[in-house]
């Protein structure tokens, strides 16, 4: 069988890529190691999948260099991934913060959308095999595969390696397209855990894990960045949804802030409280915002049996500074295996960025979370794999 192109791993990226080059009149097949495709897709958002975000904009992701990511994202765009999804039966519910998830809250609809558009398209796909080496010879790829049947060389001008990032092995995640672009001689961005609970270990660890299961509102930041959405303490530190987006910025030994209060000032509450005499204690003040456990926590190093009328200026002020700058400096994160994508990857720098074909290896493409490129929580990341995969397909 002759393709057009190999696209290996049968994730967003490899499933659009292989649909759109199909919808353009090319051949192709894709190579998934899973018993079946859209692994990644089925879990995500708790198999929801919050496929795209309304408000994408390059803004939303990291990148060494994110000049490329403009280009990619004027050939297909928000509206576009819309467009795609309703014209097949998927129609979007928008919920918090331009995130967009379909209306039957079930991931294995959208996965479904692709399994009826490579059938209908009539591109081939192998599961269950294994892409074990890639080499080229003259103007052809070999990519050797392992199957059940044992062993078999393709040959094809193009590959594309849509075969994802490092997080959560146990759906298959390897390096093999880091792999191969060491090998054909592109730079790798390095690469860490993204959108990951943080862990806090030492002397302070007890006090977050007796706050185990406690969710706040909250605004987290750092010197780059601030994010306001929950945080979620657990048994070995800190999660939710402002935990993940700031740790795709934290680096070991750096510290982060959480105002734990964000909507209000505590200053003028208090202030308040004294004007009107000052009857309550700080901890009745507190139980106004947050849970009776949380408030106990905080007064394990707070004053906070105290009535406002009798508050010093110090105390207010220490209280003030904890609540609206609680300081902390996590021991690490939990690792590839509960981390939502890779940071780091193949540079944008040595792809075309209108194709996202190798500048140093001609046929030779890599799309998805392999790149460079690495968004927010909430949609980003889906959306620039179905741009990068159509950027591909269409060059294909």
């Amino acid at each position: 069988m002759q393709y057009d192109a190999l696209i290996i791993g049968g994730g967003a990226c490899g499933l659009m890529c292989a649909v759109q080059a199909g919808l353009l009149g090319k051949k192709t097949l894709l190579i998934e190691r899973n018993a079946q495709v859209g692994a990644k897709i089925l879990i995500s958002g708790g198999g929801r999948c919050n496929y795209t975000n309304l408000g994408t904009t390059s803004a939303n992701f990291i990148s060494d260099d994110l000049s490329l990511l403009d280009t990619v994202f004027e050939q297909w765009t928000v509206a576009d991934t819309l467009n795609f999804f309703e014209s097949n039966g998927i129609f979007g519910e928008e919920k918090t913060l331009g995130q967009l998830f379909p209306k039957t809250n079930k991931a294995k609809d959208i996965v479904a959308v692709f399994t009826k558009l490579l059938y209908q398209s009539k591109q081939d796909i192998w599961l269950n095999s294994l892409v074990k080496s890639i080499v080229k010879e003259n103007d052809f790829f070999n990519v050797e595969v392992e199957t059940a049947k044992g062993i078999q060389t393709l040959q094809a001008k193009k590959v594309v390696l849509a075969s994802g990032g490092l997080p959560i092995q146990k759906l298959g995640a390897s390096d093999f397209a880091l792999r191969v672009a060491k090998q054909f001689g592109h730079s790798i961005v390095q690469t860490a855990p993204a959108l990951v609970p943080l862990t806090i270990t030492g002397k302070h660890a007890d006090w977050y894990a007796s706050l185990s299961g406690n969710s706040v509102f909250a605004q987290v930041y750092n010197k780059q960045i601030s994010f306001e959405e929950n945080i979620l303490f657990t048994h070995w530190g800190l999660s939710g949804p402002s935990i993940l987006q700031i740790s795709s910025y934290w680096r070991a030994g750096e510290e982060i802030t959480i105002d734990l209060l964000p909507k209000f000032k505590l200053e003028d509450i208090i202030k308040q409280e004294r004007n009107q005499g000052g009857k309550r204690m700080i901890s009745q003040i507190l139980n106004d915002y947050f849970t009776k456990k949380m408030v106990d926590a905080l007064g394990q190093f707070l004053p906070i049996s105290v009535k406002v009328a009798s508050l010093s200026k110090a105390d207010a002020k220490l209280i003030v500074e904890t609540i609206h700058a609680f300081k902390v400096k996590p021991a690490g994160d939990k690792g590839y295996e509960k981390a939502e994508v890779m940071r780091g990857g193949v540079s944008t720098r040595e792809l075309n960025a209108t194709s996202l074909e190798s500048l140093k290896m001609p046929g030779l493409y890599f799309g998805g979370e392999a790149v460079d490129v690495t968004g927010w929580l909430g949609g980003y990341n889906f959306q620039w794999a179905w741009a990068s995969a159509t950027a591909i397909a269409r060059d294909i």
